[in-house]
């Protein structure tokens, strides 16, 4: 198969010199009722920025399961896809101008949002998609193959942006990655314009990266790990990198804003000794981080 590069359309103010209105964004993921993970983490820091979200639960869920058994309620396939069709055929889906998504309850799930995205795109050929592959971690996968199988075949063709963690992009390639330069051989063949692969390899011990790869360059943005940070990272990297490039912003400043907010939202919670991130009390981040993180640009690699 022969995959084309994508292009993330950027929003333009319409009045030089005046505060610029922020593109609306539908976001579809998880949602729990207590913590800030999924999509509570996405449109809180979205809306924080001054965006209009349109929030799309995939599944509902008490808590994040990591802090114990919890119910999941799935919408059933129909009402689901009723749902999407209504969404695309409101008299304002129009106004959508970005699409980010990312954990899914089922594979049908997936086939419903890749024709919500290209209808929705068919309306506003400019429509930005950000995926986040909520796949797994740490050698697990968080769903059954043949979903995660229809993850990759039918959302990432359609991508601008892909975030996927490192275990994730070695689950979408089929490769094993044990340095940088195999993360952006790697990223490379994903097919969106613009990939930042989370959890990469830090170049100072003690640290970990987000590792931005573009056909121009490749960037590394570098920060110490926080032990016992809580969930929920990735799910705000995603949605903070969609928003500053929807700014305007060239994509190493994006992953460097990005990065810089998580950074600092996880040293604060975990200061806090809160056990999911303080999205409400400390949500000055998102505009404008205090945390220093270090970004630099590496060599383009060899091709394997």
């Amino acid at each position: 198969m022969t995959i084309i590069p994508k292009t993330i359309h950027k929003f333009d103010p319409q009045t030089p010199g005046s505060e610029p209105e922020r593109p609306v964004i539908l976001a579809m993921s998880s949602h729990v009722a207590r913590g800030s993970v999924g999509n509570r983490a996405v449109v809180f820091a979205l809306e924080t920025l001054g965006h209009q979200v349109w929030s799309v639960p995939t599944v509902t869920l008490p808590w994040h399961p990591g802090h114990g058994p919890a119910t999941r309620i799935v919408p059933d396939d129909t009402s689901f896809e009723a749902f999407c069709e209504d969404i695309a055929a409101a008299p304002h889906s129009s106004e959508i101008a970005a699409v980010i998504t990312g954990y899914f309850g089922s594979e049908k799930q997936i086939e419903i949002a890749s024709r919500l995205i290209t209808r929705l795109r068919d309306e506003r050929p400019s429509l930005t998609y950000c995926l986040d592959p909520v796949l797994g971690d740490g050698g697990r996968l968080y769903r059954p193959r043949e979903t995660l199988h229809a993850m990759r075949d039918r959302l990432l063709p359609l991508a601008d942006i892909a975030t996927p963690n490192r275990y994730e992009l070695e689950f979408l390639t089929e490769l094993s990655l044990t340095d940088n330069n195999h993360l952006v051989d790697a990223a490379r063949t994903l097919g969106p314009e613009t990939v930042v692969v989370t959890s990469a390899f830090g170049m100072l011990k003690g640290s970990i990266a987000n590792l931005l790869v573009t056909s121009e360059a490749t960037h590394l943005a570098e920060h110490r790990l926080i032990p016992g940070a809580p969930n929920g990272g990735g799910d705000l990297t995603a949605a903070l990198l969609l928003a500053r490039l929807l700014e305007g912003l060239r994509p190493e400043k994006a992953l460097q804003l990005a990065t810089a907010s998580v950074f600092d939202m996880m040293a604060r919670t975990t200061k806090r000794g809160a056990d999911e991130m303080t999205l409400v009390a400390d949500a000055e981040v998102f505009r404008q981080p205090l945390a220093m993180v270090q970004t630099r640009r590496l060599e383009r690699p060899r091709k394997l």
